[in-house]
Parts: structure tokens; C-alpha cells; sequence
């Protein structure tokens, strides 16, 4: 998985039939040097970059990813019946039905020696979904393994926020979408006003102060009134409102802003959560997990109070979906993206 965040490449290995779960493996992540960092920022929505040639090098990184990884675990490619390659989010507008997830899925299987499942959100795009979150399967599968209780609220927090409702073990129950901005608008503040690539625990945004005015502003959007099914891309908000502020006092605010827009969320489902469980990662933020707390007004924790790995939680998730999609089962519903019936998806490169 590499999300939204451009930190780097998350691999996980996941014993899975795609519906329940056996067994996990272990993980990491393999950090991207900052050249290729830059140039998959430089290409993103439409930018003036080499996609082609970025798809090339995602697939050769993710496939020492996937070496790494089985180094680790001991295993060789013969171990591995399939892998689940996301790929980058270079553009998601699913509004002109465009999505757009860079990364070579036939040379990635050519060069790791594993069938490869790649190109997972095209066809829900193609049938009218939003072509995201597609994490909630997972999410539900994860929480049917640890018999946890519903209603559940799970939260991740990566570039962009989104949330999964469990409203039963039951399928169609299940509810998500895009809440607004994670970690992006704060990443990209600090990384403009402090050189630095985050908000390391959020000390910067704890020395700060939310500027009330600014943050009605930010939530001044139509997203937040549009009714989900909904997604984004990681460019459809922007930091502009906070302009002028001191860096504490800007991060302070984004902060708020995510909080803020997660809470707003919470009006479109059925019934409150009991708890909020938070994955990616924003969870390590311990001011933005404070603000949840206050905003969200129920116990919010970090997922490894139930046993989850927050860190490698969406790499497994396209294990599972990849052992989903090999069997034709669906990876979205009508109650995630706002397809019309379950589709399947999914690339299938067959050695």
C-alpha cells in the first residue's frame, strides 16, 4: 500500500480466503527516498510529471518492498498465492469517472514471481461508485475476527480521512466514506512553514491555538452537507484559509479541521458508535487523538487496543481484497462506494 501520506511503501503478509481471516504475518514499511517522494508529488492531478516512468519505479520499489518482506518472514515467492498492489493515487475524481492508481501490476508480478492483483477501484468508478473507501470489507472482516460489538465506528486517518460503520455482522450494514482532510493539509503546512515532513505527535499543533474564525471557514465546504455515499481526492481541500498564521497556530487549526469534519460525519449514520477505533497514521498524532476525543464525544482509541496493526492495517486489506477478487467477490457495495449492486474488481496478472 502506499497512501495518500507519500511516506512510503506498507507490506504485510495476511492468511485470508477473502472473507474470513486465519492468520497475520509479519510487516514494514520501506521509507521512499525523497527523490521519488518528489516526483510522485510532482505528478499528481494531471501534474507536469512522467507517470509512465513513475509507474515503472513504483512497481521496482514495491517489488523490494515485497523482497523485504518475505526476507523477513522467511519465505520465498513460492510461499504466496497472490499479491494485492494498490499502487498511487494520482487522481481520483470519480465525479468525470476518473481514477487514476499508478504502478505497473505485470512487471511487479514479473519481478516478484507472484500473481498479481492490481487496479482495484476502476471498475467501481466504471459502474458509478466513487471508487472509494474500499477498506470497509476488511474493516468488517477484522471485526467479526476480534467479535467485537457493533455499532463500530473505525477511522482512518491517512492522507485523507474516512470512516467505516458497522452497523451489524452483516454486509449491508456496513457504511463509509471520505470525512474530510487526515494528515494532508497538515503535512503539507508543515513541510511549507517548518521544512519538516509532519507534525511529529502533534507538539506543534499543542503549542498552537485554533483560530475559531479560520475554522468556520474551512468548514464552510458542501462537502460536509453531501450525503454519502462521497469520496476525495487528497487536493480537494487546501490549507489557503490558514495563511498568515503563525506555523503552531495554522497546525493547531488543521487539526481542528480534521477533528471537526470527522465529527461532522457522524450525522449521516443510523445510530451513535460505541467506540471509535483509529488506524493510520494520524493515530500517532496525540493532539489530533485529543481533539477526536472532544469532538467526537465517545471512548476513541488507537486500533492495537483490540489487537489490530494500525500502521499495516491497509496493506492487508489489499491482501484480503486481492484474495476477494481472484474469487470474483465483491470488493465494494452499495453502503461504501454507492454502486447500484456489489461489484468485484481488480487487475489479475496469472503467472
Amino acid at each position: 500500500m502506499s497512501g495518500t501520506s507519500m511516506d512510503g511503501i506498507d507490506a504485510a503478509l495476511l492468511r485470508t480466503d477473502g472473507v474470513g481471516i486465519s492468520g497475520f504475518g509479519p510487516a514494514l514499511t520501506l521509507p521512499y527516498e525523497p527523490a521519488l517522494r518528489a516526483r510522485i508529488r510532482a505528478c499528481l492531478n494531471d501534474g507536469p510529471g512522467h507517470p509512465l516512468s513513475l509507474s515503472r519505479d513504483l512497481a521496482v520499489a514495491h517489488a523490494a518492498a515485497v523482497q523485504a518482506l518475505l526476507d523477513k518472514a522467511g519465505m520465498t515467492a513460492r510461499d504466496i498465492a497472490w499479491l494485492g498492489f494498490h499502487g498511487h493515487t494520482l487522481l481520483h475524481r470519480p465525479g468525470e469517472r476518473r481514477t487514476w492508481q499508478a504502478g505497473d501490476g505485470a512487471l511487479l508480478a514479473r519481478l516478484t514471481g507472484i500473481g498479481t492483483v492490481s487496479d482495484f477501484r476502476s471498475m467501481d468508478v466504471a459502474m458509478g461508485g466513487q471508487g472509494a473507501p474500499l477498506v470497509p470489507l476488511y474493516h468488517l472482516a477484522l471485526a467479526r475476527h476480534a467479535q467485537l460489538a457493533p455499532p463500530l465506528l473505525v477511522l482512518n486517518l491517512g492522507g485523507v480521512g474516512n470512516v467505516t460503520y458497522i452497523g451489524s455482522e452483516s454486509e449491508s450494514d456496513l457504511i463509509a466514506f471520505d470525512t474530510g482532510p487526515g494528515n494532508a493539509l497538515i503535512d503539507d503546512w508543515m513541510l511549507r512553514h517548518a521544512n519538516v515532513a509532519h507534525d511529529e505527535s502533534g507538539t506543534t499543533a499543542a503549542a498552537g491555538a485554533a483560530n475559531a474564525d479560520r475554522l468556520a471557514r474551512l468548514l464552510d465546504h458542501p462537502y460536509f452537507n453531501t450525503r454519502p455515499p462521497k469520496s476525495l481526492d487528497r487536493n480537494d481541500f487546501t490549507s489557503a484559509a490558514v495563511e498568515g498564521l503563525s506555523v503552531e497556530d495554522g497546525a493547531a487549526t488543521l487539526a481542528a479541521f480534521t477533528a471537526a469534519s470527522v465529527a461532522r460525519g457522524l450525522s449521516h449514520l443510523p445510530q451513535r458508535p460505541l467506540r471509535c477505533l483509529v488506524c493510520g497514521g494520524g493515530r500517532h498524532n496525540a493532539t489530533l487523538m485529543k481533539l477526536l476525543t472532544q469532538h467526537l464525544n465517545m471512548p476513541v482509541e488507537a486500533v492495537e487496543a483490540v489487537g489490530w496493526n494500525g500502521d499495516h492495517l491497509e496493506a492487508e486489506a489489499f491482501a484480503f481484497l486481492a484474495a476477494r477478487a481472484v474469487r470474483g467477490l465483491p470488493l465494494s457495495l452499495p453502503g461504501t462506494t454507492g454502486v447500484s449492486v456489489p461489484v468485484s474488481g481488480g487487475r489479475v496478472y496469472k503467472l
